[in-house]
């Protein structure tokens, strides 16, 4: 009997140990490395930004992520991309389906309510792109009687209506591929969103050379990396963004993302540093 007691203690300790050992090897955000993984959000459709492809994933905030990714203590093969559309993004923070999300994430009041935000790590404006031939616009003031393209659901053109151009003919395509190829086809003179996805997709292969940016500068975005509230995961990033910056590394995943577009970028941001 009291050999069967010490056997019920000594499986009794066993699993525990067990279930603690099970419990840590699912801690994707402590950044300690080893086998585990770490879960990081990001676009799947947003080309120079982050963009999934049958090679693997690409874009600026896939640069940043996996820079970050690393000074965590994770290699490349150690990251699990998730998709992050921008309507779920505060959610899968809350409920812990991601470590991070770097997915042109703009840091606003309304979202800060909800999550915390390294960064920023780019400020990006609202712009629009125009045919590469096209001097017609050369202020906003040029989109009255043009036809402006966004995206369903984006309130980017609606902005350029309501305060710079009044009598723009705004026009709602499904995707940014399909107002660009309205874009291209003339179907539309302007496409509008912030100028560092024009530049993503300007700079796409099969368009090289066929759009340019107008350079107008119409609104500040502070791209930040979202990480549930209360995180400490936060400083931790913040550092590694700053290291980007001062190693040179963050210069050339701007310019390999977003040179063919002859994107003109704003100097890195400063931590905390968020433009109104």
């Amino acid at each position: 009997m009291k050999l069967r007691k010490v056997t019920a203690a000594s499986a009794a300790v066993l699993a525990l140990a067990v279930t603690a050992t099970a419990c840590g090897s699912g801690d994707g955000g402590s950044g300690s490395g080893g086998g585990k993984k770490i879960k990081i959000g990001i676009k799947f459709d947003q080309p120079g930004i982050g963009q999934k492809t049958p090679q693997g994933y690409s874009g600026f905030d896939v640069d940043v992520a996996t820079y970050v990714a690393k000074k965590l203590g994770y290699s490349a093969d150690q990251i699990e991309w998730k998709e992050s559309k921008s309507a779920d993004r505060e959610t899968m923070l809350q409920r812990g389906d991601v470590d991070f999300i770097a997915a042109s994430y703009s840091i606003t009041p309304e979202r800060q309510q909800k999550v915390d935000f390294a960064g920023p790590y780019l400020l990006a404006h609202q712009d629009v792109l125009v045919r590469a031939d096209d001097n017609s616009i050369k202020s906003p003031a040029d989109l009255n009687s043009k036809k402006l393209c966004s995206v369903t659901g984006s309130t980017s053109a609606q902005n350029i209506k309501d305060k710079l151009a009044p009598k723009a003919d705004l026009l709602k395509y499904p995707t940014y591929s399909a107002c660009l190829n309205g874009l291209q086809n003339k179907a539309v003179d302007a496409l509008t969103t912030d100028d560092s996805i024009l530049a993503g997709y300007a700079a796409q292969p099969q368009f090289k050379g066929k759009f340019k940016l107008g350079g107008f500068k119409m609104t500040n975005e502070n791209y930040g990396i979202g990480v549930k509230k209360g995180s400490d995961l936060k400083n931790k990033i913040n550092k590694a963004l700053q290291d980007m910056v001062a190693d040179g590394s963050w210069k050339k995943a701007v310019d390999k993302n977003f040179g063919p577009a002859g994107y003109k970028n704003e100097p890195a941001p400063k931590i905390g540093d968020i433009k109104s």
